[in-house]
């Protein structure tokens, strides 16, 4: 509502651009914190979960996003194969992987 007053004309004959301008750099404030506190971080753990999935190698004990833990024993572009115990193999997109245990 405040939006609308500021840019009706005054009658005095003074525009409304000093609240068009606080306006506008407020709205460039929302959107630096909102940057910063949200896009930037989720960007950030993207690159390390890639750096991650790129390092891993068969052999790897890891665990997937369903909980399930195992071994990785075949690498491929997109999946790999996850050994689960017994012999039981199952194969899982690189993505599914949450992190690889030390």
């Amino acid at each position: 509502m405040d939006f609308l007053l500021a840019m009706a004309p005054q009658p005095n004959g003074q525009g409304g651009g000093g609240g068009m301008i606080s306006t506008l750099i407020m709205f460039g404030a929302i959107f630096a914190i909102f940057y910063f506190m949200i896009i930037r971080p989720q960007q950030k753990r993207q690159k390390e979960h890639q750096k991650m999935l790129d390092s891993l190698q068969k052999g790897d004990k890891v665990i997937m996003t369903g909980g399930i833990h195992g071994t990785v024993a075949g690498i491929e572009d997109k999946t790999v194969l996850i050994d689960v115990g017994n012999n039981v193999k199952i194969k899982f997109e690189r993505s599914a992987i949450t992190s690889i245990v030390k």
